[in-house]
């Protein structure tokens, strides 16, 4: 057996959550995030988080609660609990049958739209984008739909995330081969540099396009603070919510989003019994939400 697996064990049975400290636990959580912990999921807070124990010689759940209501450094730990109650697993060019879309359909419809109209500008969102993948794989589409054309455009991709750890790896721009697995070679050789085998760095060019920023998107007042969007992306990110924290956060997606926008979910995900307010329209290998008007 190994030490590392002989020490995980040694965790669980170290720290054991009892029904209350999940309770208070889980509500902390859910008030500071949004993110909701089902009662079957008891095991996973008492996994993910006994090594946040561990590091401040805690005894307890109970103890570990009270450090985030009172400790000097509880804002630091607040985003340390963020951090490991969130999965950020992700790639570039993600599900390419919705990027595919979203590339050849939707955003060449949008260029020509905004063109007719002389309006060389485009925001859009990427609300969870965990390491950077996601508007970093926008940022090279449309490098590779404007080319030249691209600096006569004010183009801006918002990013956000819960956690500061990942935006800070996302504003290194650092990935693995592992994290462009899903990614064509050609666009691999033209906007990474590949600093030591196995080891891509995103080309600065296409860094300039993306802002990132932390946003609880429980916090409406923040969210009303986005700038108003022609598209949208928030992909795998809701299903950690409740129904209300669902139907808040997708009322508010479709307040921020410009007439005509587009909003895109995880592959799986779906807004029945969430929101009636969009218009879902179907193209091969994906499902977009359209605000009319």
């Amino acid at each position: 057996m190994s030490a590392s697996f002989s020490k995980s064990i040694t965790l669980k049975k170290d720290f054991k959550i009892q029904d209350d400290e999940f309770l208070q636990l889980r509500d902390f959580i859910y008030k500071q995030s949004g993110i909701y912990i089902g009662d079957n999921r008891k095991y996973l807070l008492e996994n993910r988080l006994a090594n946040r124990l561990k590091e401040h010689n805690l005894k307890s759940f109970g103890e570990y609660f009270y450090f985030l209501r009172y400790d000097v450094n509880r804002k630091i730990e607040l985003n340390k609990l963020f951090e490991v109650i969130t999965t950020n697993e992700t790639s570039f060019f993600r599900n390419p049958p919705q990027i595919k879309v979203f590339q050849d359909i939707i955003l060449k419809e949008l260029i020509q739209t905004k063109r007719s109209k002389a309006q060389k500008y485009m925001h859009i969102w990427s609300a969870g984008c965990s390491t950077g993948e996601e508007p970093y794989t926008m940022s090279i589409v449309l490098h590779e739909l404007l080319g030249s054309e691209l600096p006569l455009w004010r183009i801006r991709i918002t990013a956000n995330d819960l956690s500061q750890s990942v935006l800070a790896a996302a504003r290194r721009g650092i990935y693995s081969q592992y994290a462009l697995r899903t990614t064509p070679p050609e666009i691999v050789r033209k906007y990474f540099n590949e600093e030591k085998p196995g080891r891509f760095v995103v080309q600065d060019s296409v860094k300039q396009l993306v802002d990132f920023g932390q946003i609880n998107l429980s916090d409406r007042f923040q969210l009303k603070k986005v700038p108003r969007s022609d598209i949208v992306f928030c992909r795998n990110v809701v299903i950690y919510f409740d129904d209300e924290m669902k139907k808040n956060v997708i009322n508010s997606f479709y307040d921020n989003l410009l007439p005509g926008g587009y909003l895109f979910i995880g592959h799986s995900e779906s807004l029945h019994n969430i929101s009636r307010a969009f218009r879902p329209i179907h193209h091969p290998g994906a499902l977009v939400y359209l605000k009319e008007g």
